[in-house]
This record gives structure tokens, sequence and C-alpha cells, in this order.
């Protein structure tokens, strides 16, 4: 059974960072894309970065530049760097896995979903 877990969410004052953890198991990705989404309140899931088979990263234009997305196969293990954080960005985190196309940036794309960390970001 397939399972992503993410870990990593909590409190930060604006301008601050944190690292998000997507840990998959009872399957492997190192061959297909995943991504990260958030859900704020009041709002549509929002695409938020993703990284394909290859390693090569996208991210949508609100944290390109302060977001930063990589992988360990080995640990099957994603992450989410996220820096110079603003209010907005408060959110819950989800990741996904599995698109087998490129620059996958529509959830109807991934086959498998945690089950999300919150991240807030007030003073």
């Amino acid at each position: 059974q397939v399972q992503l877990v993410e870990s990593g969410g909590g409190w930060v004052q604006p301008g601050g960072s944190l690292k998000l953890t997507c840990a998959a198991s009872g399957g492997t990705f190192s061959s297909v894309a995943m991504g990260w989404f958030r859900l704020a309140p009041g709002k549509e899931r929002e695409f938020v970065g993703g990284i394909s088979w290859s390693d090569r990263t996208y991210y949508s234009k609100s944290v390109k530049g302060r977001f930063t997305i990589s992988r360990d196969n080995a640990k099957n293990t994603m992450y989410l760097q996220l820096n110079s954080l603003k209010p907005e960005d408060t959110a819950v985190y989800y990741c996904a896995a599995n698109c087998s196309g490129y620059g996958c940036s529509s959830p109807l794309e991934y086959g498998y979903w945690g089950q999300g960390t919150q991240v807030t970001v007030s003073s």
C-alpha cells in the first residue's frame, strides 16, 4: 500500500524558513514526477511546485525564487524548502506522487497524496 507522509510544518514568522519532508512507502517514485500543492482556507488547491523523474524542478510564480524542491531517491523522500515566507503562504501543504508526464501541475495528474502538514506564517 502506497503511503505519503508529510512532516516539518509549523508556525514561523514572516521572513522565516521551514523545510517540509514527504516520505514515501509502499512504492518507489524515482521514475515519476512528484509535486507539492497547498490549500488555504477559502481558496482552491494551488500547485506549488514539482520535480520530474530527471530532477528537473518547476514552480508556480507565487513561490519561484523562494521555495526549492529536491528529492532523495535512495530514501524515497522529497523535500520542500520554504524561505522568505509570507503570511499568504499559510496553508496546508500536500505532497503528491506518480505523475508520469512532464511539468505536472494539475492535481488530476497525480495518483497518490499525503495527508498534509500545516504551515502558518504570522507575527
